[in-house]
């Protein structure tokens, strides 16, 4: 080999070292699982439900006032047992009972609150995953999850389809297009969770069904590079030099 192809290779190498040490936070990868929600009644948040239009509301025949109004959400004592090892411990889950008037695209929204405020979770590291436990009872439902990025951009993601018996895992792929990193520092540009939403078929019956939720977790890329340095982009180091 000639003197100089092999100083071009040598160039070339040491442009790619160079590419993967300025990119390291995307490149690297270091997965680990966090549970966002147990549905077990005992995390911060209370959930709350709304739903599309045609949901059904049952009135009193002689004053016509609303008595009582679909859908409802309540903590039951039930859990996937392929889930938990431990038969004795209760783990219980979030049930919703919907019902509306007519079929269509109807929807039920599963969201959390905090301090009686709507409010989005906050999801550590570059999340891949949503993972979701759902007991189904074979209607031909699907279920979506609603993130927002940090420039406020929000992005739906297919969970699937609730179209099958009893409980079930479903895990669902953040898409790469969600951006999750900025080019300056800090780097990591983390997501919210805004809510689920639950969709009925317009060939599907509606006037009575029941779902159930089960933890709810992500799988999460946490690395971040260390440089000298890198406690300056810590925003909570930043908020106590500058009180922010």
């Amino acid at each position: 080999m000639k003197h100089g192809s092999f100083r071009a290779i040598c160039l070339i190498l040491v442009a790619c070292i160079a590419v993967v040490s300025v990119f390291g936070d995307d490149a690297a990868v270091a997965l680990e699982a966090h549970i966002l929600e147990p549905f077990d009644g005992t995390s911060e948040y209370v959930w709350k439900q709304t739903a599309s239009k045609f949901a059904t509301k049952l009135t009193d025949a002689e004053t016509g006032e609303v008595t009582e109004v679909f859908p409802k959400i309540g903590t039951v004592v039930a859990w996937p047992s392929a889930l938990y090892r431990n038969k004795e411990e209760e783990h219980p889950s979030l049930g919703i009972w919907g019902k509306f008037n007519r079929q269509g695209y109807n929807w039920i929204d599963i969201y959390p609150t905090k301090d009686d405020e709507v409010f989005e979770i906050p999801i550590p590291g570059r999340v891949r995953y949503l993972d979701l436990w759902v007991w189904g009872s074979n209607l031909d439902f699907y279920i979506e999850a609603y993130i927002r990025d940090l420039n406020g951009g929000v992005h739906v993601v297919n969970m699937g389809d609730i179209s099958y018996t009893g409980w079930k895992n479903l895990r669902a792929l953040v898409p790469s297009y969600v951006p999750q990193s900025k080019k300056i520092l800090p780097r990591l540009a983390s997501l919210h969770f805004i809510k689920f939403r639950i969709w009925t078929k317009p060939t599907e019956r509606v006037d009575n069904f029941y779902i159930y939720f089960n933890q709810f977790k992500v799988l999460t890329d946490m690395f971040e590079a260390i440089y000298d340095g890198d406690e300056l982009a810590d925003p909570a180091k930043v908020q106590e030099f500058w009180g922010q």
